[in-house]
């Protein structure tokens, strides 16, 4: 790839360093001068770039591989070309994404619009009842509402909206255009531009005379170390809070409706749409594209598959895919059946496969 003028590679870091850094094992200790400064993918890693494999698939993309440096598991270093040093790790996908951080520390956060010397732009607009922390960053056009608190390193994204009586912690990230209202949040937490936190749910008792509205007079309660993808939203609750637990990590176009609970550690892919008072344990994984119905419980290590429909409660531990979700083993069969009597439908008297 030709040089990326967003991202500027590393100046450079010895690979017995980056073994060190990664609590691995450098192969040959030959090797440990060697310089490295960017991650590349297999297939077309240059001299200075690291990459990684996770099994034996990837024989084939050492044709063309030029890397500095490989991390994988020891079972796999009898694939590596002799020329190519070898970093050993029990996770090389974990080690991977470490080395990545390493080198790229400033691609981890939202990209920083206006980076100013001022720690806050001339044109935001600060309630005078605000308390900021020092090493806050507010870039120009945001908007900190009355008796809001933020904490020391955080910083505010041009043209985003913190609400009044919002609290965010220490060291966050607010990403242009984001508006963060009736809520609490942790340290660390990264919200990516378009996130729209703490606007009320939906929630309306039909009347004779239509929907009438029902107020929405919770919190959303976002707690450390969670991210938050580009245009998902959280709606605060009606009455109880909306809860996303530490660690958590949700990608972009998520919608999470109000009083939802979410536990620590979870993965949620873009497009789920989570409805209302629903509980979701810890570490859980939800592929793209889910619909979960509201007031259902979702057990801790439940893994669900893309475009799956949960209707009803999931235990704790198990795997689960289709519309409505079953067991993923009972859908997986289910879905080869069908496959299989596609196939023979499409066979005609004489044998052979329509086109």
């Amino acid at each position: 790839m030709e040089q990326n003028v967003f991202f500027l590679p590393h100046e450079g870091l010895k690979l017995a360093e980056l073994a060190e850094f990664l609590g691995a094992e450098l192969a040959n200790s030959d090797h440990a001068d060697v310089i490295v400064r960017s991650v590349a993918p297999i297939s077309r890693a240059r001299a200075g770039d690291v990459c990684y494999i996770l099994s034996r698939r990837s024989r084939d993309e050492f044709l063309t591989c030029e890397a500095s440096a490989v991390i994988c598991d020891k079972s796999l270093a009898d694939l590596v070309p002799p020329h190519i040093p070898v970093i050993l790790s029990s996770n090389p996908h974990a080690a991977f994404a470490m080395a990545g951080g390493l080198f790229y520390p400033a691609a981890l956060r939202p990209v920083v619009i206006s980076p100013g010397e001022d720690e806050i732009a001339a044109s935001a607009v600060v309630d005078p009842s605000a308390k900021l922390e020092k090493g806050v960053i507010v870039e120009p056009m945001a908007i900190i509402g009355p008796r809001a608190e933020i904490g020391e390193g955080t910083r505010i994204g041009a043209h985003s909206v913190i609400g009044p009586d919002v609290k965010i912690g220490r060291d966050c990230s607010i990403a242009s255009g984001a508006s963060v209202l009736c809520a609490l949040i942790g340290n660390g937490v990264i919200i990516h531009n378009g996130v729209r936190i703490g606007q009320d749910g939906f929630g309306y008792a039909p009347g004779p005379r239509g929907m009438i509205k029902i107020v929405q007079i919770g919190r959303v309660i976002i707690q450390d170390k969670v991210e938050i993808g580009a245009n998902t939203t959280i709606d605060r609750g009606a009455m109880d809070d909306t809860v996303i637990g530490e660690g958590t990590k949700i990608d972009n176009q998520v919608q999470i409706g109000h009083n939802v609970q979410i536990g620590r550690h979870c993965a949620i892919v873009a497009q789920v749409g989570i409805a209302g008072s629903t509980k979701i344990g810890n570490g859980v994984q939800i592929g793209g594209q889910v619909g979960i119905k509201g007031h259902v419980t979702i057990g801790d290590g439940v893994q669900i598959a893309a475009k799956s429909g949960i209707m009803t409660d999931l235990a704790a531990g198990g795997q689960y895919g289709g519309v409505p979700a079953r067991p993923l083993k009972d859908y997986l069969r289910e879905a080869a059946q069908q496959v299989s009597k596609s196939k023979l439908r499409g066979r005609n008297p004489g044998g052979t496969q329509n086109d």
